[in-house]
């Protein structure tokens, strides 16, 4: 497998494909919609409605935690989780930012 070299690209473009490529997976769409939805949630709910192994959800929630975009607390045995509102801002901000750039078609691709 080769190396991505991501030091030769800016701190912002490293983040934001970092998103992305988390949230690149339905799965995890669907757990922060759920969370969204839910105000928060506690794992098990997650496999009830997803109808994902416990483990998968697990490893989904995983990912999204790395990138800081959910935070969880323990609590007795579960684990309950919600939007960090920093870092979603953060992921708002990085993909407006992207995406309203504007755009102008040159003659070659037209």
């Amino acid at each position: 497998m080769g190396l991505t070299k991501s030091e030769i690209f800016a701190d912002e473009h490293n983040k934001l494909a970092s998103f992305f490529k988390v949230l690149g997976h339905p799965a995890r769409i669907a757990i922060l919609q759920y969370i969204i939805d839910k105000k928060t949630c506690i794992c098990n709910d997650l496999v009830d409605e997803l109808g994902l192994a416990q483990a998968t959800i697990s490893q989904h929630l995983k990912e999204l935690k790395n990138i800081g975009v959910i935070q969880g607390t323990i609590e007795g045995k579960s684990v309950c989780y919600c939007i960090d509102e920093k870092v979603w801002k953060e992921l708002q901000n990085g993909y407006n930012a992207f995406f309203n750039q504007e755009v102008k078609v040159s003659s070659c691709c037209s």
